[in-house]
C-alpha cells in the first residue's frame, strides 16, 4: 500500500498536474486576498474562502482524474489488481495521495493568513474552520472523483464528469429553494456540501457535518472498491 501511495504522489510531480494545480490555487487565492482584503483594508478572509469554494470545485477533478483512468488506458490496471495488495489498500493509497495533494494546496491559505497578520488581526478561528471544512469537503469530492475515474479510461472524461458532479452538488441549495414541499426542501438542503461547509466557514465544527463528509468518503470509496473487485474477476 505504501509503495502505491508513494508512486501516485510522486507521479503528480513527474507530470504537469501538481504544478498546474498548485499554481492555480496560489494564483486565485492571491488575487482574492489582494482584491477582497488588501485593497479594501481588511484582514477578514471570509470572502476569500467563499470565492475559493468554487475554485476548488474545478481543482479537485484535476487531482483525481488520472488515478484509475490512466492505469486503465495504459493497460497497467490488471498488474495493479493482481498485485499482493487488497483492493481496499489500492483505493486507500490512491485516495491518500490525492488527499495529501489537496493538503498542499490548502497550505496557501495558511500562508495568506500569516501574511495578513503583519497588517492586521485575522480571525484564526475562521481561517482554521474554513481550511478544516475544505479538507473535509475536498476529501468527499476526491472520493467522488476517484469513483468516476474508476469507471472510465479517459482522463478527460473523468475530469469533466467529476466537475459536472461538483457543480451539481454546489447547486443543491438552489434546487432546494425551488421545492414547494418542506420535507423535500429540507432533505435536499441537508445534502448540500455548500450548506455544511458554511458552518465551518463560521468557525463552527458541528459533529453532524464531520460525520456527513466522512460518510460520503466511505460510500464512494466503497463503490470504487466494488468496481475494481468486479474488474479483477472479469
Amino acid at each position: 500500500m505504501s509503495a502505491i501511495f508513494k508512486r501516485e504522489f510522486v507521479s503528480y510531480f513527474t507530470s504537469p498536474v501538481a504544478y498546474v494545480v498548485l499554481a492555480a490555487v496560489m494564483f486565485f487565492s492571491g488575487i482574492f486576498v489582494w482584491v477582497q482584503c488588501l485593497y479594501v483594508g481588511t484582514s477578514d478572509m471570509s470572502s476569500v474562502f467563499q470565492s475559493m469554494f468554487f475554485i476548488m470545485l474545478f481543482v479537485i477533478p484535476l487531482i483525481t482524474m488520472r488515478l484509475f483512468s490512466e492505469d486503465k488506458k495504459q493497460k497497467t490496471d490488471q498488474a495493479l489488481l493482481t498485485a499482493p495488495v487488497s483492493i481496499a489498500g489500492i483505493v486507500s493509497a490512491k485516495f491518500l495521495s490525492a488527499l495529501l495533494m489537496l493538503l498542499l494546496c490548502l497550505c496557501s491559505f495558511i500562508v495568506d493568513g500569516v501574511a495578513l497578520s503583519f497588517i492586521g488581526y485575522p480571525d484564526w478561528s475562521v481561517i482554521i474552520g474554513n481550511v478544516f471544512g475544505m479538507v473535509l469537503m475536498g476529501a468527499a469530492l476526491a472520493a467522488v472523483g476517484i469513483f468516476v475515474s474508476s469507471l472510465t479510461e479517459s482522463v478527460i472524461v473523468a475530469a469533466i464528469v467529476s466537475f459536472a458532479v461538483n457543480v451539481l452538488i454546489s447547486l443543491l441549495d438552489t434546487v432546494a429553494s425551488t421545492m414547494p414541499v418542506a420535507f423535500l426542501k429540507n432533505f435536499v438542503s441537508s445534502l448540500s456540501f455548500q450548506t455544511r461547509y458554511g458552518h465551518f466557514a463560521l468557525g463552527l465544527f458541528p459533529l453532524s457535518d464531520i460525520i456527513y463528509f466522512a460518510s460520503v468518503c466511505l460510500v464512494f470509496l466503497f463503490l470504487t472498491d466494488r468496481v475494481l473487485e468486479r474488474r479483477r474477476w472479469a
